[in-house]
């Protein structure tokens, strides 16, 4: 094979030079640095995969929390509904009401709708009752709610305010009831006479002096048996 000429084999090795230039310097420690991308690469694949168990660990347990959620609530709901429609007959004196969830996929997402049939009136929605009635009906649900789920103590503030003395009495007569069959201690904050004269205990503030206030206290309990005594 003849020699190539001079002229060619200086473009050869100008090329050659070029293209070694385009290249650039040589990492000599190409080797290592790839294996320490690699060793990084797979630290942050493992920690990709532990936190995607652990979201799937975590979305099994809300699934699990949300389901026992769910059937608790099915079952308070059951168990407060029964005693609703019991005391609002009670209170009322006849007639019927019941608890509704309004539609959801989930009843954790669902509302409470409350329908009442006042004795000589038919079941329509708690908005369309009287002020009176609707007081009535929602004192039946929030003695069946403590029926339920009893807690040490129950406020009422001037719940009696809206009933004539007929309903006054049988609020009364079912605190009564209440009272006697239940653990939690009931605070009625009241105006009303009759309310007041069938309480345990009296606590009133009086102003003897311009600015100053007294507490006072009246047992009825025990004037009555001072009385019976007497």
């Amino acid at each position: 094979k003849p020699v190539p000429a001079l002229e060619e084999l200086q473009r050869r090795l100008e090329r050659l030079r070029r293209e070694r230039e385009t290249l650039g310097a040589v990492n000599l420690r190409a080797e290592e640095e790839a294996e320490t991308l690699q060793t990084e690469i797979d630290t942050l694949v493992a920690e990709r995969d532990d936190l995607i168990a652990a979201i799937n660990r975590l979305r099994q347990g809300i699934g699990k929390l949300k389901s026992e959620a769910r059937n608790r609530l099915l079952d308070a709901f059951a168990n407060v509904d029964q005693a609703f429609q019991h005391l609002f007959v009670t209170l009322f004196g006849g007639g019927r009401a019941q608890l509704t969830l309004t539609e959801a996929e989930d009843p954790l997402d669902a509302g409470l709708e409350i329908f009442a049939s006042p004795p000589g009136k038919r079941l329509q929605n708690l908005s369309l009752l009287s002020g009176g009635e609707q007081a009535l009906t929602a004192i039946a649900l929030l003695f069946a709610v403590f029926q339920s789920n009893p807690s040490p103590i129950c406020v009422l503030d001037e719940v009696d305010a809206p009933l004539d003395e007929a309903n006054v009495d049988r609020f009364c007569t079912m605190l009564d009831e209440m009272v006697k069959t239940d653990t939690t201690r009931f605070l009625v904050i009241t105006h009303h006479r009759m309310t007041m004269a069938r309480m345990h205990r009296l606590y009133g503030v009086t102003m003897g002096e311009r600015g100053v206030s007294q507490l006072v206290a009246v047992d009825l309990d025990e004037g009555a048996r001072l009385r019976e005594a007497g």
